[in-house]
């Protein structure tokens, strides 16, 4: 029964894997009171008082009396409306990540000091789940290292490149007129088209993740209509998005020591090794057997792959490590039971991950450069064998961008916060350090001595959290950059429940 338990587990890790135009082309006359309307949410929210709106919006706003598309809103209005000061609207990260019951979620772990004055405001951007979804067409039983990357056991990325060419090809006959539009620049005005609807002068932001981007391409593209953003987890705005997932090696490598010495306290528990080379040992010895001889379950072949696309996606958390560690133990140790069958990736957020990253901006288009770079990814950073540096499919994507990428530079209020851990496996530390470099007197940066991926309302220590509060608050924003100590493995406790990660290579986990 435990290996059961534990295999489950593998299954809920992969199912989250599978799972500029002028700043006028969104303008309009913002309205003096909200013209959404708001009702019960189509299904049970988590939190009751949530309620669910759409919001219909042009599909290409270069033509913005074109073909229109629907997103669908969320809201839970702020607890004091004596002190309420206007949205703090919501990115879960992805891309692809739905947002609509974010706010159920942060309403139970932000300041009572926020969630008095804001109305937390969720949605699923476009392309995504009850907005108007689009799909790729990807086969349910398709292998989770094909939907991330993950080069063969020898390196070769034929298989790949193979999967790559029919997706891009499946991706334009599935998808449709609407996939030019699913971009970071669209996405942004789609939120500004929300503000306005909500009958707001001004936008309050806070982003995860890829959502950091997505916030700075916002207040780029509308810097007089943003009011306090908070980024937090940030990628690096001049890096889109093929040195994005390179930088996973990178953040793996620095945060793979958390759990290693974690692991090597508790061997009496696991028996994963008693010092953190014993753990690191006991992974590779792990991925090598897996690599030479996969275990056939039901709807999954468990390789070397799966092994190391799991530990990756558990590493965003201290909160997932001791799950973790029991499925490294039921690698290692392979019984007789069968395990259920296993979720497979959910297509529409896979579709949209492909669609954010292929239309935001133009891949090169050299197979070769790929298979030079993966090899040396390999040989560099051993942990993630090669996936970061690996194609996609939009090495063969159908069609260019309709629009150059917004650039995301110091012009305009000063009024963005930047939140990073030290030691981030998804979005590492530099990457953020490039955002804060990018909006330069824009924006202060709070580094956390901490290990995962999210920090406010997620996994903060107290001193980047009072400060984040202070900012939604007072609008206090430092005067300058600060480092702060954050929550450690250690403080995890064995019986703790696991928090939900949201789908996509750059999602954060929920509590």
């Amino acid at each position: 029964m435990r290996r059961i338990h534990v295999l489950s587990a593998v299954a809920a890790a992969l199912a989250l894997i599978t799972a500029s135009a002028p700043a006028t082309a969104a303008s309009g006359t913002t309205p003096t009171q909200s013209s959404i309307a708001w009702q019960d949410c189509p299904y049970q929210a988590p939190d009751p008082r949530q309620q669910c709106a759409q919001l219909s919006v042009p599909r290409d706003y270069r033509s913005p009396n074109g073909p229109k598309i629907t997103i669908a809103v969320s809201r839970i209005s702020a607890t004091d409306p004596a002190l309420r000061r206007g949205i703090l609207l919501l990115n879960p990260g992805g891309p692809g990540g739905s947002g609509l019951d974010l706010p159920s979620f942060l309403a139970q772990t932000l300041p009572a000091e926020v969630t008095a004055r804001y109305d937390l405001i969720g949605f699923d951007p476009r392309g995504v789940g009850l907005s108007s979804a689009i799909t790729c067409g990807i086969p349910g039983e398709t292998p989770p290292d094909l939907v991330l990357p993950y080069p063969a056991p020898d390196g070769s990325i034929a298989r790949n490149v193979e999967f790559a060419r029919t997706t891009a090809a499946s991706c334009a006959a599935q998808a449709g007129a609407l996939l030019p539009h699913i971009t970071t620049a669209n996405t942004a005005r789609d939120m500004d088209r929300l503000r306005a609807a909500m009958g707001e002068r001004k936008l309050n932001y806070l982003g995860y993740s890829y959502g950091s981007y997505l916030g700075a391409v916002y207040t780029s593209l509308f810097p007089q209509r943003s009011d306090r953003i908070i980024l937090d987890s940030a990628v690096n705005p001049n890096n889109i998005w093929y040195d994005v997932w390179r930088g996973f090696s990178l953040g793996i490598a620095l945060r793979f020591p958390d759990f290693t010495a974690w692991a090597a306290k508790r061997n009496d528990i696991y028996g994963l090794g008693d010092t953190p080379q014993a753990v690191r040992e006991y992974y590779f010895r792990s991925v090598a057997a897996l690599d030479a001889n996969p275990i056939p379950t039901p709807g999954l072949l468990l390789n070397g792959n799966v092994f190391r696309e799991v530990t990756r996606s558990y590493l965003y958390d201290d909160r997932l490590f001791p799950t973790l560690a029991e499925v490294w133990q039921a690698f290692g140790t392979p019984g007789s039971v069968t395990p259920p069958a296993l979720q497979v990736p959910v297509d529409n957020q896979i579709a949209v991950l492909y669609a954010i990253a292929c239309n935001d901006i133009a891949w090169n288009r050299d197979v070769q450069l790929y298979a030079r770079n993966t090899a040396q990814d390999r040989r560099v950073w051993p942990l993630t064998g090669g996936m970061p540096a690996n194609l996609w499919p939009c090495v063969f994507w159908p069609h260019r961008p309709v629009e150059p990428p917004v650039t995301v530079d110091a012009k305009g209020p000063r009024n963005v916060l930047v939140l990073q851990n030290l030691r981030d496996p998804a979005t590492p530390w530099i990457g953020g350090f490039g955002m804060r470099t990018a909006l330069g007197s824009r924006a202060a940066m709070v580094t956390q001595d901490a290990g995962g991926h999210g920090i406010y309302g997620i996994r903060s220590g107290p001193c980047a959290a009072a400060i984040a509060t202070a900012f939604l608050v007072n609008g206090t924003l430092p005067e300058h950059d600060r480092f702060c100590d954050g929550p450690s493995p250690e403080d995890v406790s064995l019986t703790a429940g696991t928090p939900a990660r949201l789908p996509g290579p750059l999602g954060v986990a929920l509590p």
